[in-house]
């Protein structure tokens, strides 16, 4: 079955009671034993039937064995983290999402889990990283918001040399266009409040994995925690998955016609975008990947520009998160990365110039105008 296909035949596909060719939401959250024990879902945290019909449907996408549903995509990396013990160590791409950072900055070194921030485009530094008690890679790639792509051949490969996990991120790139778990990862993982639901009316997260003892974990993990995703929200993300292939095709043609368009215009001064020939990791994210995805970063002459084109745009609206089929304008530094110190920030190149767009299901022509329009304005 092809990914397309995949998308809206995955999963359980229709409802074999009543032969609906959508899955009911079952808002229980009790049910009926035959007895003691005897039962197929005993309570809704540990088990509903629309969110096990969305669990299946993220592992089939995404080539796994098993998928788990969580409240965001932060419950999802928390409830990974929850893996690690106290005294362990995980090595972490540099330029990750500002919530990432703040979870692995503020919150798991309470809990004794040491984290070091890396280029993980740079395999010497990434080996480097690497300590005795290391027991993790976490990558994202592209990344949030500077769109570094990392070689998930040769990290994958390189963490099995040292017997560590690779969970990969895989939120921009969605599972049309990567399939990080073929690739050699051991975990997959989505904010799903994006593309995967793409509509801007839900929050989830997803995790899946390819290996039965991971699953066992993460299950008892998912239980114990309590994270989960409810039912409504997951017949609205199986709802979102179903037109993913289609959303990500129109909205990657449209991203490459704004990528052109910025590159000529003269207030920006660089443009990030992983499908550009001169993207220092064009040539690994063609051989990882089937596409680019919509998600364009662009630096402006002055931080000034960058908030008047924030603030005059008509269809890009300003607004947090990204995926999602009407278009999304932010400035990382004082919105989705504030939670990372300013220095860091800089160091990393996400300085208060740089703009990321999301590229939604507007009319191109009219979103290269809204960009002109507001990037000139005074």
């Amino acid at each position: 079955m092809r990914q397309k296909t995949k998308l809206i035949h995955g999963g359980r596909g229709f409802d074999s009671t009543t032969g609906a060719v959508t899955q009911p939401i079952q808002l229980a959250s009790t049910f009926k034993q035959d007895g003691i024990g005897n039962f197929i879902y005993e309570y809704a945290r540990t088990g509903n039937p629309t969110r096990s019909a969305l669990e299946e449907l993220l592992a089939d996408i995404e080539y796994g064995t098993d998928g788990f549903a969580f409240s965001s995509g932060m419950a999802a990396i928390t409830a990974v983290m929850k893996l690690f013990v106290q005294g362990d160590h995980i090595v972490v791409t540099d330029d990750v999402y500002g919530g990432t950072y703040r979870l692995f900055s503020n919150v798991l070194h309470k809990e004794g889990i040491h984290v070091s921030f890396v280029d993980t485009t740079d395999l010497l530094a990434l080996e480097a990283a690497i300590l005795p008690e290391t027991k993790a890679i976490f990558l994202e790639t592209p990344t949030n918001p500077l769109l570094k792509v990392t070689n998930l051949f040769k990290v994958t490969e390189l963490a099995k040399h040292h017997q560590l996990l690779t969970i990969v991120d895989n939120t921009f790139s969605t599972p049309y266009w990567q399939n990080p778990l073929r690739l050699g990862a051991d975990i997959v993982l989505h904010s799903a409040t994006k593309y995967l639901g793409g509509h801007s009316d839900v929050v989830a997260g997803a995790v899946i994995v390819k290996d039965s003892s991971l699953a066992s974990q993460l299950g008892y993990i998912q239980n114990a925690t309590g994270a989960v995703l409810g039912p409504s929200d997951s017949w609205l993300l199986m709802r979102g998955i179903k037109t993913l292939g289609i959303r990500m095709e129109e909205i990657e043609t449209s991203s490459r016609q704004l990528v052109k368009f910025l590159q000529s215009h003269p207030s920006v001064t660089k443009v990030y975008y992983p499908g550009l020939v001169k993207h220092s990791g064009h040539a690994i994210h063609a051989l990882q990947a089937r596409g680019y995805g919509g998600i364009i970063s662009f630096t402006v002459l002055s931080e000034e520009i960058a908030l008047n084109t924030t603030n005059n745009t008509h269809y890009f609206t300003l607004a947090e998160s990204l995926g999602a089929v009407e278009s999304l304008i932010s400035i990382p530094a004082k919105m989705t990365h504030a939670s990372i110190p300013k220095d860091r920030r800089e160091q990393l190149g996400i300085t208060d110039s740089l703009i990321r767009i999301s590229v939604g299901l507007e009319d191109v022509e009219d979103l290269a105008e809204d960009l002109e329009i507001a990037l000139t304005h005074k």
